[in-house]
């Protein structure tokens, strides 16, 4: 593992540049005193929300006008129109119920436990104003098991509210068992429910039955996040940064062969390469980036000057995902870390379905062998019927995200393919992995 990839994520130091006025949102309270606030410090930064609903009113519709005229989108990967799942829930019929998903099992992000770090308010503001907007009485906080140093600091945020100012509905923390599919918004629901933290293929959605057979609302905790602050500036405000299109910032972990790895808060809209430029930039040239996480895409450098928009990345295969770019020094092999990553996937599955016990283990099967160079003449014709095959068939979009990941690979890295399907595996195959990736072992426990 080189240097890069094992330093340590943290935010980036520098002050937003004159250039760029409004990307410092999310983070404006750390960049301005480099601590974690307070309740204290949130609520004299911030104010109370314009748009804070009525104590007892069964929805707050300005908040959903509000957010909806902001444009805000769902930061945790699938980028659904935040104002649309608040309408969705708030137009059902009984008591409601909102679900704080801030598991990020994503390996190569950190961008929602540092927001949790450093301003864990602006996230429980955003859950609370959301569940009275849309008429629900408890906030279920999902955090992994396994980060108890987290579900300590959410816990004394909350411990701080209740003491100070006592919100108007319930808070409540749970430690979820981690793996990568637990982060599924009907995984969340089901281990909720009493069932283990596994997708949930069938219907009923869970903003139809979700909780306790309530209506649901899950949301990502960044999106929670920019939903308070537009409840306090209004969506005006909100569009100053970003595309017409797609309005805002967005918080992206960079990692990999990058100078300062870390977490940065930029405008949609910001071309690729200026994102790693603002993490340092590269120490040598790169091979490719990739651009989504562990179920993202790898694009050539040629690419590198798109736009961070789902609009602009759409053409190349490609979307922001859950905001995480990795830098592969031209160094690395793409195949060898392709087929890490992929070993990974396979293990980390819900293994409920056909694609994820049987297509996704023959698929890291085979790009391990391309990478080892242990290629039969029929494994790339073989590879590309098998990731043909992972998309649309399963209980969920983990298989989904996995065919992406390698077929971008093979495009990405195709003179590496033929490298190693006729003369062995390339020098770097043998070198130390660039991207960390954690144990293939599967998780001992979905409870």
């Amino acid at each position: 593992m080189n240097s890069s990839a094992a330093a340590p994520f943290t935010p980036h130091h520098l002050a937003p540049g004159p250039d760029d006025p409004a990307a410092a949102r999310l983070l404006a309270g750390w960049y301005a005193t480099g601590r974690p606030a307070t309740l204290t410090d949130h609520l004299s930064r911030y104010g109370p929300p314009l748009f804070a609903p009525l104590t007892g009113s069964r929805t707050s519709l300005p908040l959903v006008e509000a957010v909806a005229a902001a444009g805000l989108t769902g930061r945790g990967g699938a980028g659904f129109p935040t104002a649309r799942k608040l309408g969705a829930v708030a137009a059902r019929r009984g008591r409601c119920v909102v679900v704080v998903n801030a598991m990020e099992s994503e390996p190569a992000s950190r961008k929602d436990r540092f927001l949790i770090a450093v301003a864990p308010h602006l996230v429980l503001d955003g859950a609370v104003l959301a569940a009275v907007a849309v008429g629900a009485d408890t906030v279920h906080v999902c955090l992994p098991r396994d980060r108890a140093g987290q579900y300590q600091q959410l816990s004394a945020a909350v411990d701080e509210r209740r003491r100070t100012r006592p919100d108007p509905v319930r808070l409540r923390l749970h430690a979820l068992p981690h793996s990568y599919v637990s982060s599924e918004s009907t995984s969340l629901v089901r281990w909720l429910n009493g069932g283990p933290a596994r997708p949930q293929g069938s219907p009923p959605r869970t903003h139809e039955r979700g909780v306790g057979r309530r209506p649901t609302l899950v949301n990502n905790a960044e999106t929670l996040a920019h939903l308070a602050l537009i409840a306090r500036h209004g969506a005006d405000w909100f569009r100053q940064a970003g595309t017409p299109d797609e309005p805002g910032t967005t918080l992206v972990t960079v990692s990999g062969g990058i100078a300062a790895p870390g977490v940065l808060e930029v405008p949609l809209g910001t071309p690729l390469t200026t994102v790693l430029d603002r993490a340092g930039g590269p120490p040598e040239p790169l091979r490719a980036v990739l651009l989504g996480g562990f179920v993202g895409t790898w694009l050539p450098t040629a690419h590198l000057h798109t736009p961070l928009t789902r609009r602009d990345l759409a053409p190349l295969g490609a979307a922001p995902g859950a905001g995480v770019l990795i830098a592969l020094p031209r160094s690395a092999c793409g195949l060898a870390e392709t087929a890490r990553i992929l070993a990974y996937l396979a293990a980390h599955s819900a293994r409920q379905c056909g694609p994820c016990r049987l297509g996704l283990p023959a698929v890291a099967e085979d790009f391990t062998a391309l990478a080892a160079g242990r290629a039969d003449p029929a494994l790339l014709s073989r590879l590309r019927r098998r990731t043909a095959l992972l998309p649309d068939r399963g209980a969920c979009r983990h298989p989904d995200g996995a065919a992406r990941l390698a077929a971008s690979a093979l495009h990405a890295f195709a003179d590496d393919v033929d490298q190693h399907l006729n003369h062995g595996p390339c020098r770097a195959a043998h070198r130390p992995p660039h991207i960390p990736v954690p144990s293939a072992t599967p998780p001992e426990t979905w409870r």
